[in-house]
């Protein structure tokens, strides 16, 4: 072997040694799997699994702006009960016009167990008004509790709050209590009770309410009776409404009678409402509602026979596309210790 010969046998075997070297600096490592988020259809549409857990997850909410209109005295949140959350759907105003809006946004959990569902449900409110005083801008904890199968537990909107189609009626004074609850669920038939803390419903400390409901459907015809009792004030109320499927809308009618101004009811002694939904078109829904009050609350803890309060209104509802609709609402109300008002509102919401 000759001197060309083996240097290049050497150079051949170094430059092997270096591309096996070469190849083995550039093995990139192996992925690690990854965990996609699934579909939740268990309970309902909008759920995923929560990565690694066995719980389904919903979020969902609204873009709300709205402009209110009325005469100052009835501008203020004390005495705006006409809409779907009353006493909280307004942030103040002192002029004939006011304009706030509002983002909302919930979570809600849900996981299957030996118990029934257990859920886990937060929502808040966020509120804008102008920001130029204190206190027209705030912060809300709408909802937050605790529910496994008919047991419910935490801060939530009580029986009380569920009202007639439209925005004319107001048949519940005190809505929303930190609570214990259990509904019995039968299909047709459901029936429930509740403790209340009473907090900051009244001047007196440590109240306690008890709530008790029985409700029936069957076919397009739905009732429910509903009671509460008020523990310090030893007071209560009763309220009935009935809910029935009429031609291309639905009638609903209800009532209430109070022993004496409580936590759940203290606006007059007996009230009654009614309204109608009329579903004009996919798009187009038109409520016109009534609402007449007895014995208003004279204002010194007890109701006045001689003072009564009568109401009546119209709501529409338009649905501009997937996720965005409209409201108008505008009542008349007229009643013997003020004078009379017109008031309403116009709403544009987006859901999500």
């Amino acid at each position: 072997m000759n001197i060309k010969s083996l240097l290049l046998g050497s150079a051949a075997a170094l430059a092997a040694v270096s591309g096996a070297q070469a190849a083995d600096a550039i093995v990139a490592a192996e992925p690690e799997p990854m965990e996609y988020v699934r579909v939740c259809d268990a309970f309902g549409t909008g759920y995923f699994y929560i990565p690694g857990t066995e719980t389904c997850l919903k979020i969902s909410g609204f873009i709300r702006v709205q402009g209110e209109f009325g005469r100052d005295e009835v501008n203020d949140r004390s005495d705006w009960g006409t809409l779907d959350k009353p006493r909280k759907d307004y942030v103040g105003g002192t002029s004939d016009w006011d304009m706030f809006s509002r983002a909302y946004i919930a979570f809600d959990s849900k996981s299957d167990t030996e118990y029934g569902t257990l859920t886990g449900f937060f929502a808040a409110e966020f509120n804008a008004d102008n920001d130029t005083d204190e206190g027209d801008s705030f912060i809300d904890v709408d909802e937050a509790y605790i529910q496994l199968g008919g047991f419910k537990a935490g801060f939530f909107y009580s029986w009380w709050d569920k009202g007639l189609n439209g925005e004319t009626d107001s048949i519940g004074e005190n809505t929303e209590f930190n609570s214990i609850a259990y509904m019995y669920d039968g299909g047709t038939f459901q029936a429930g009770v509740a403790i209340d803390e009473l907090e900051g419903t009244s001047t007196k400390p440590n109240g306690i309410g008890v709530e008790g409901i029985v409700s029936a459907s069957v076919g397009g015809v739905s009732f429910d009776l509903l009671g509460g009792y008020d523990t310090e004030y030893e007071e209560g109320a009763i309220r009935a409404l009935l809910s029935a499927d009429a031609g291309p809308g639905t009638f609903q009618i209800a009532g209430i009678w109070a022993s004496d101004p409580n936590a759940y009811w203290a606006d007059s002694e007996w009230t009654v409402a009614a309204s109608y939904r009329f579903n004009a078109s996919e798009k187009l829904a038109i409520t016109p509602g009534a609402q007449y009050w007895d014995a208003l609350n004279n204002g010194a803890g007890g109701f006045d026979s001689s003072e009564e309060q009568w109401r009546v209104g119209v709501t529409a509802d338009y649905k501009i596309t997937d996720g965005l609709a409209s409201r108008f609402a505008i009542n008349y109300t007229d009643a013997s210790n003020k004078p009379d008002a017109v008031s309403g509102f116009l709403r544009l919401q987006r859901d999500f």
